[in-house]
């Protein structure tokens, strides 16, 4: 099975709008979604062309936009529903792309991209090396990317199968996490790839770990 069906297999009942849902019923999501987009903000740059890998519905692709003032910003997803509702919620705004696509075959041309942006996507990818070696590839020289991924530490383990055994929408996501991230593994594999680390931090009680690294 190609890594483009399996991830499309995994998310098969998470619903096509799901973050733009989450964010106006959920007060759990929405302080989640808060928290981390705040750090995000932290530590973006302004870039000309970005590339938002897992953009789902599209909601925080918008708010990369705004913090970026990028010129167009392109958001890649596996799950066509939720590429399908994005493109249909965000026609009027010509500065955001939504297209279908496999993080681990990205089919732009190397050195295309001032920024990629993975915000907790990681956890979901059969090969996480060879999916940050694309991202390095379509990166520009001196570009950069924004990574996120839940840190997998004892609390955020427990959250989370509280969050799937217990909270009423949470077992949408039961089985899509097939990577973890303990033991600082996403510094691991960012080094692997060959990109330099500029910023390196976890947040929420360090159950989101979050690093800025660059093409060089």
């Amino acid at each position: 099975m190609d890594t483009k069906t399996i991830a499309e297999d995994l998310h098969e009942h998470v619903p096509a709008n799901w973050y733009f849902e989450s964010i106006k019923i959920d007060p759990f999501q929405k302080f989640w979604h808060k928290s981390r987009f705040r750090e995000v903000k932290k530590i973006s740059s302004d870039a000309g062309l970005i590339l938002d890998v897992g953009s789902a519905d599209g909601v925080f692709t918008n708010v990369i936009l705004k913090t970026t003032n990028a010129r167009k910003i392109i958001g890649l997803e596996v799950v066509k529903t939720s590429i399908d509702w994005a493109k249909k919620h965000w026609k009027n705004n010509k500065k955001m792309q939504f297209i279908v696509g496999d993080a681990h075959n990205l089919k732009f041309d190397n050195s295309t991209f001032d920024a990629v942006y993975c915000l907790e996507v990681l956890e979901h990818v059969v090969d996480p090396v060879k999916v940050l070696l694309e991202f390095k590839r379509v990166l520009k020289k001196g570009g950069f990317g924004i990574f996120l991924v839940p840190s997998d530490n004892n609390l955020f383990k427990i959250v989370w199968w509280l969050w799937l055994h217990f909270y009423p929408r949470g077992w949408v996501w039961k089985d899509t996490h097939i990577q973890t991230y303990r033991g600082n593994y996403l510094t691991v594999a960012c080094n692997n790839a060959g990109f330099k680390i500029e910023i390196d931090k976890k947040f929420n009680l360090g159950m989101l770990h979050l690093v800025k690294v660059r093409k060089m």
